[in-house]
């Protein structure tokens, strides 16, 4: 019986990271829930055995169920019936068993039905489902959907969707349109409020919509007429019960086919509007997109995890020349590299997590009661940690996820071009992890941020460096701390030249050598609660050295003037 938990140590060390107990002690409230709910967890040793006890499950279903179901759900995909989506078989069976599993509504509270679990545990859930399959992640991951509502939504509107979520029901994020992909600002669905019957309804086109067919929807739509940008927009529930949305159609993807990607036609649809006015950009999508990014995050290490997986058996069993093709220098340094690849990304992931829960269990707790100094201080430090390490987090995760399945493809040969092997759809659903939810340059946009205003380097010094690190892992530290002090003199030498189209020209090379860095150094901290960890450290550092100098070469080399070599007539 497989089961992707258990055989998958790296997923219980993050498990047991120190932070952890503060994060489960802010998310219990001291454990205070225990009080008033028997099945919540009376210390933190408890707590971890209920979040490992249901990962175990989550494991054995994905293992022996939904991996098992991803091939004929890629063939057979979702297609539409009467403007409804029907999922495919497959889907349709996972759903039900993980409904009865009780796996909806990880991280919502208790008294809607759900785990009341952190951040983590959630995301680790996520990159289990998305080892099985990564179309079915999409799925049950948008149930992330729900945090916005637990954060923005009155108490009528979280008592009547969230105990939904909670029942199994699903959701969909609907945002963009045929003329508002990556620019929000420009979306036109139109939001108008009913003086009469004191309702708002919606009406226009969405495209693009993962599971846009979903039970509850959160829609950003423009509610304010005459205005033309970010500020004239809200975030409204719609729920599919109303009958007044209609798919015209679902998209045939390269990719994560299970998941079905709708057209939506909006017509006098009846919403609830979330919050208030006008923030439905600057305010509630930025929520639900970084929560987004960090569910792509997840799925982009299950995925690799899957294709590292399929490579490394197969270069055990093919034999050429005599022998197993795993024997050869070629073969198997490809396979190093692409286990530290995971292993780096997985460590990124793992810290961003935490971080996020450290400041989302500060905000609901802020709700509650007056935060103290100490409180305060600590909520914004995580969450600005929360903001610049979403986006590096997003963009090296799903970067590595596409870089590992493609040379585990390579491992395969010919074979991993034909579809008698898993590997070829590895590839395939890996290269959406890089484009949706914000394309890896729109990253870079988001994380430049960490650059200039000194938040990676501050993370860096004040506490990567700070560090224990034990004498026989001291010259990757020396090496890491020679990378630093390269990435500080680049981004002196971009900020001096004062000019933010060079700052954005090389705004990616600065962003990825904050990223070698923080990698480097997560690794070998890592290492140093458990040394398999180390061999990691040290190819990470390794090529993040040579990255970081030829990086820093460009950016010395190189002149405003430059960018006319680049320029497009």
């Amino acid at each position: 019986m497989a089961n992707f938990y258990t055989d998958n140590e790296d997923i219980k060390f993050h498990l047991n990271h120190p932070l952890m107990k503060l994060i489960v002690n802010l998310k219990e409230r001291n454990f205070s829930q225990s009080e008033k709910f028997e099945e919540a967890p009376m210390d933190f040793e408890d707590a971890i055995d209920n979040y490992d006890r249901v990962l175990d499950i989550v494991g054995d279903i994905c293992g022996n169920v939904l991996a098992e179901n991803a091939e004929s759900i890629d063939k057979e995909g979702p297609h539409v019936v009467n403007n409804r989506v029907n999922y495919a078989e497959g889907t349709k069976e996972n759903m039900d068993l993980i409904n009865k599993a009780g796996l909806n509504g990880i991280s919502l509270p208790r008294e809607y039905g759900g785990l009341n679990f952190p951040i983590v545990p959630f995301i680790m859930a996520a990159e289990i489902v998305a080892r099985a399959d990564a179309g079915m992640q999409n799925i049950w991951g948008l149930q992330d959907c729900a945090e916005t509502i637990n954060e923005f939504a009155t108490e009528e509107q979280k008592e009547k969707y969230l105990t939904r979520v909670c029942q199994g029901e699903t959701c969909a994020m609907a945002l963009t349109e045929p003329d508002a992909g990556s620019d929000l600002q420009a979306v036109q669905l139109k939001a108008t409020y009913n003086e009469e019957d004191g309702k708002w309804y919606l009406n226009g086109v969405k495209r693009f919509i993962t599971n846009g067919d979903g039970n509850i929807s959160l829609v950003l739509a423009r509610s304010e007429e005459g205005t033309h940008d970010g500020r004239g927009l809200s975030m409204f529930i719609y729920d599919k019960a109303n009958n007044a949305v209609k798919v015209r159609r679902t998209e045939n993807k390269l990719g994560i086919k299970g998941s079905p990607t709708c057209e939506l036609v909006f017509k006098n649809a009846p919403a609830e509007l979330v919050g208030s006015r006008r923030l439905g950009l600057i305010k509630y999508v930025m929520g639900l997109m970084n929560a987004a990014r960090l569910g792509i995050g997840a799925q982009s290490v299950g995925i690799a995890e899957a294709a590292y997986r399929a490579g490394l058996e197969y270069a055990k069993e093919r034999k050429q020349f005599g022998k197993a093709i795993i024997e050869f220098p070629a073969v198997y340094e490809m396979l190093a590299n692409m286990e530290a690849k995971i292993q780096g990304s997985r460590a990124l992931l793992y810290e961003t997590s935490r971080f996020v829960d450290v400041y989302k269990c500060y905000y609901h707790i802020s709700n509650e009661r007056k935060l103290t100094p100490e409180e305060k201080a600590e909520y914004k430090k995580y969450q600005r940690l929360a903001d610049i390490f979403t986006p590096l987090d997003k963009l090296f995760a799903s970067e590595y996820a596409n870089e590992v399945s493609y040379d585990s493809l390579q491992i395969h040969g010919g074979s991993g071009f034909m579809k008698d092997y898993p590997i070829q759809r590895y590839a395939r659903d890996a290269r959406i992890t890089n484009i949706y939810e914000g394309t890896s340059q729109l990253q870079v946009v988001a994380a430049i941020r960490g650059v200039t205003t000194g938040g990676y380097i501050k993370q860096i010094k004040e506490t990567y460096e700070v560090a224990k690190i034990s004498e026989e892992d001291q010259d990757i530290k020396d090496t890491l701390l020679a990378m630093t002090a390269v990435f500080e003199e680049s981004v002196a030498k971009v900020e001096l030249v004062k000019n933010s189209e060079y700052l954005d020209f090389h705004a990616r090379r600065l962003v990825e050598m904050a990223g070698y860095i923080i990698i480097g150094y997560l690794l070998l901290i890592d290492g140093q609660r458990d040394r398999k960890y180390i061999k990691a450290a040290r190819l990470m550092t390794k090529y993040g050295e040579g990255k970081v100098a030829d990086y820093a070469k460009v950016i010395a080399d190189s002149k405003v003037e430059d960018l006319d070599l680049y320029r497009q007539a």
